[in-house]
């Protein structure tokens, strides 16, 4: 297999791929799945395309694989009219696994394109025509493509969600993964570090935010979102994203920060920390040492096996009786190639919680007399220990 390429940043061994390409093979074979396909226009949440490739998509352009169960993939992407690019066997040093790279000008502002991606898929898709496809990511293959092969050559085919298969597979990660995710969320501590170390009045909220964007992409960060929120102490607020983030800071302001940058290799980490520009008040003060306890309710019931709902479940039981409350979002859930990545801690959340796995752990909410909230990664270990990931402290800093 060909080593990759000097050109792909922190590229991911291909031992791990072959590891990860194995496993979703016997999985398929088990369940009768002759192909896989994962499409993705962005590397927020296009895990599977990642994962199968260590490729992302990326600024909304769509990329598309076809993975099937006995050969190498198919990538389709933007591209000439007619571009079938072969790579050696192995690879190329860019494309691992892969045996046709085959383009297409299509774009999902010009709606006559839309069925471009389908009809590529279709000639990869061919000889499984009467067999059964699993699709990965319903939520993010477009209409177009499903509706194009649906209608083609593989109407007689099987269409079924194969993200059960998959996703148990793609949580658990692997020592080389695992390396990969300290390193995130190492970066991550140095941002927030340089980010709040620059905080001054008269920054705007986007500045701040600039900064660890910066430190990140240094450190082998490709893309991610950096949440920010600014306001006089004892005010609610929530955090919001770079369109409104041009607030001016003033003295006495509370001010939040979340990032949520991926590290090298592409894994994603959050980490959010509040900082007062000025003292903050008594409430702020009792409201962080509550999110701070909220945090560590959630991580005692972070082991081997445990039902999703049941920490769900708890942890609403845990706000009511303090008189906060109920979560309604998700405050706690996974992560890798994905921002947010199954399992979700929440209600409706079927896979149980597997041992190397790690999870964002965000709880958050805001009062009349404040906004409270804090956000760290945690690891649980095979041994079914669990650790935090950030060595950022966990305090609430007063820069007055």
């Amino acid at each position: 297999m060909t080593a990759a390429s000097e050109r792909v940043n922190h590229p991911i061994p291909t031992a791990e791929l072959e590891r990860r390409w194995s496993a979703i093979r016997a999985a398929m074979e088990r369940e009768g799945i002759d192909v896989l396909v994962a499409q993705a226009n962005n590397d927020f949440m296009g895990g599977y395309v990642k994962y199968l490739t260590d490729l992302p998509a990326t600024n909304g352009y769509v990329t598309t694989v076809v993975f099937p169960k006995d050969e190498p993939m198919t990538v389709i992407g933007q591209g000439a009219f007619g571009m079938d690019l072969q790579p050696p066997p192995g690879g190329d040093g860019v494309r691992r696994g892969v045996a046709h790279v085959l383009g297409t000008p299509s774009y999902a502002s010009a709606h006559y394109s839309a069925g471009y991606d389908a009809e590529l898929a279709e000639t990869a898709m061919a000889r499984f025509a009467g067999g059964t496809v699993g699709m990965l990511g319903t939520a993010s293959i477009s209409f177009a493509l499903i509706d194009g092969l649906r209608r083609g050559r593989l109407h007689r085919a099987r269409f079924i969600d194969a993200s059960p298969v998959v996703d148990p597979i793609k949580a658990v990660k692997s020592a080389v993964e695992i390396e990969l995710v300290r390193r995130a969320a190492a970066a991550q501590d140095e941002a927030m570090g340089a980010a709040l170390a620059a905080v001054r009045p008269g920054m705007r909220e986007l500045e701040v935010a600039a900064v660890a964007e910066h430190v990140g992409h240094s450190l082998g960060s490709e893309q991610g979102l950096f949440l920010t929120w600014s306001g006089p102490a004892g005010q609610p607020g929530q955090i919001v994203n770079r369109h409104l983030q041009h607030r001016e800071l003033r003295p006495g302001d509370q001010f939040s920060l979340l990032i949520e940058n991926n590290g090298p290799g592409g894994y994603y980490c959050e980490l959010g920390r509040s900082v007062v520009l000025g003292r903050a008040t008594a409430a702020m003060r009792e409201q962080h040492e509550f999110v701070l306890e909220a945090q560590r309710f959630c991580v005692d019931r972070l082991r081997p096996n445990a039902d999703c709902r049941d920490i769900w479940d708890a942890y609403n039981a845990f706000m009511r009786e303090h008189g906060r409350a109920e979560e309604r979002r998700v405050h706690f859930h996974g992560q890798g190639y994905d921002m947010v990545e199954r399992p979700l801690v929440r209600f409706d959340e079927t896979m149980p919680i597997a041992a190397d796995t790690y999870f964002a752990l965000h709880p958050a909410f805001s009062t009349p007399a404040s906004y409270s909230w804090i956000c760290d990664d945690f690891l649980l270990s095979g041994d079914g220990s669990v650790e935090r990931l950030h060595s950022y402290p966990q305090d609430l800093v007063e820069l007055g």
